[in-house]
């Protein structure tokens, strides 16, 4: 194993990732909490009224970033779940958990504020549209698989059948992205495209980017609080554990 290959590997240790997400976490806060403001202002009080939807359309400052997240999430998910069951990694398996309950949360709150914007754009909370149907099978394989990993006794059997549960129902996220263009749906297109200029006012596609990256901030804070409190429950024998708890509690 050469060098780089031991860097890359530095932070897979419990005890270093404990360590060093203790000073990030607090950074990640104060970002979620600084980008979420700048944004919010953008998106309710800068970014014009829709000609055609009125300001109903501003949900999508939460719907859009929402939607996003909740699809990269369950691919990171599966990605850190699927080195946890090829390499046998403790702390892939952990982030892995650690990830499903905000990808869940981010998943249900695009669908809620799906419905919010649809009542009215389309005149009903829900149709079987098919981004819709989709984006609600991305909500039951989160729940499924932090309902599988915790229904096994054994950690390590339950972190390799949620790896495959993961792993299979990834397939489900390019579903999703091209589900506008693969069927007729109600659902709109891509506003935002790699390939060609966005669809909307500069200040609207700032508000929604600046959302974009309190939600990073925030799903980084809050999966890597999360992480934590896993490491420290499954590694509660390791020496680290008990220096740490010597640490706490020391007058």
């Amino acid at each position: 194993m050469n060098a780089s290959t031991l860097r890359l590997f530095t932070f897979a240790a419990p005890s270093r990732f404990y360590a060093l997400t203790g000073w990030l976490i607090p950074v990640c806060w104060v970002a979620t909490l600084g980008f979420a403001a700048a944004g919010l202002y953008g998106g309710f009080f800068v970014a014009p009224t829709d000609a055609t939807q009125g300001d109903a359309y501003r949900i999508i400052f939460i719907h859009v970033p929402a939607a996003w997240m909740s699809m990269v999430l369950y691919l990171v998910m599966a990605f850190w779940a699927g080195v946890g069951w090829a390499f046998n990694a403790r702390m892939a398996s952990m982030l892995a958990r650690a990830i499903a309950p905000t990808g869940a949360m981010f998943t249900f709150l695009a669908l809620w504020t799906g419905s919010f914007w649809g009542k009215p754009t389309w005149g009903t909370w829900w149709v079987w549209d098919a981004r819709l149907t989709t984006e609600l099978i991305l909500l039951f394989l989160y729940l499924g698989y932090i309902a599988l990993v915790n229904a096994i006794d054994d950690v390590r059997r339950a972190d390799q059948a949620g790896a495959l549960l993961a792993l299979v129902g990834s397939v489900n996220v390019p579903v999703i992205y091209f589900s506008v263009k693969w069927w007729n749906t109600l659902h709109q297109g891509a506003t935002i495209s790699m390939t060609a200029a966005p669809k909307m006012a500069s200040t609207m596609l700032t508000a929604m980017l600046l959302l974009t990256v309190a939600f990073w901030a925030y799903a980084f804070a809050v999966v890597f609080t999360r992480a934590r409190a896993i490491a420290i429950e499954r590694e509660s024998h390791a020496g680290w554990v008990a220096d740490l708890v010597k640490r706490t509690i020391k007058p």
